[in-house]
């Protein structure tokens, strides 16, 4: 019996590296085929340049991206720099002369892998999945017209990012709040070769979309609704040229008159005055 090979209830800690292609839904059943092929080069090339045995991987096809399991004994600064640099290098070769460049969306992250006959499975092969298909992934892609972007998890940048290394620049990174189906998450982005990006400002309210993270003079109770405006720094009420407090919203037909905090000595009219309003006056004087 081989007591060395692994069960596969096992967990064994490896890197998980999902790439997913920009807009593969706008390519046709002729150009899907080269956009596939395309994405390999520019991984296995990237993998022999950094010295990554095919033994080490374990690569699954998704269609229009990988999924790659890297066995722990490839050091994981390996894949975050060399291998991304690679990776930078031959996707540009590839885009040369391209009217549609192909962009990649790479999501990193190191935690328990479960391997079958299958593929493998995790949450860490989960949260890999959903940091490169994040929307702020995408629109990082398009806001700044670049082709590759990097989001790891928040526990691999601090073990190996934030120490910086060969071809690793901690500052070239940007953190960002993700929703993500499990709930919120922090992440970092990077565009390679490019400054730190700055991060899409906060979607509308209710969007399930990527936000920045809080800043440290940010009000935590922002966004609770009017009973969170209290107080002198209270905001001012919404007039033409100015937005009502966060988290206040209205639907109105007619006047609207918004006030916080002010305190009356004597009786007060609010609002419009109407002929209605005259008439009562006048019937007390009388």
């Amino acid at each position: 019996m081989n007591h060395d090979a692994p069960e596969i209830t096992e967990e064994h800690y490896e890197l998980v590296i999902s790439v997913d292609a920009r807009r593969s839904g706008e390519y046709d059943d002729v150009d899907k085929p080269r956009m596939r092929a395309r994405i390999y080069r520019v991984l296995e090339t990237a993998f022999t340049h950094a010295s990554v045995p095919r033994d080490a991987l374990h690569l699954e096809d998704r269609g229009d991206g990988v999924l790659v399991a890297v066995t722990g004994r490839i050091p994981v600064s390996r894949l975050l720099g060399l291998w991304l640099v690679e990776v930078r290098e031959k996707l540009r070769d590839e885009n040369r002369g391209l009217r549609v460049p192909l962009g990649l969306r790479i999501g990193m992250h190191v935690g328990p892998v479960r391997h079958d006959e299958r593929g493998i499975s995790g949450r860490a092969v989960d949260l890999a999945c959903r940091l490169a298909d994040s929307s702020a992934a995408r629109r990082l892609l398009d806001d700044n017209g670049a082709d590759l972007v990097l989001v790891t998890s928040q526990s691999l940048y601090e073990d190996v990012v934030s120490g910086g290394g060969k071809f690793i620049e901690p500052g070239q990174y940007a953190r960002v709040r993700l929703r993500l189906k499990e709930g919120e998450v922090t992440a970092w982005c990077l565009l390679p070769g490019l400054p730190a990006p700055e991060i899409p400002a906060d979607p509308p309210s209710g969007s399930t979309a990527d936000v920045p993270p809080p800043g440290p003079g940010d009000d935590p109770a922002a966004g609770a609704g009017v009973a969170a405006h209290t107080g002198a720094d209270a905001a001012p009420a919404a007039g033409p040229d100015r937005e009502p407090p966060s988290g206040s919203r209205y639907t109105v037909h007619g006047d609207m008159s918004e006030h916080h905090d002010n305190v009356y000595q004597q009786p007060v009219h609010i609002g419009r005055v109407t002929d209605r309003d005259d008439e009562r006056r006048k019937g007390r004087g009388a």
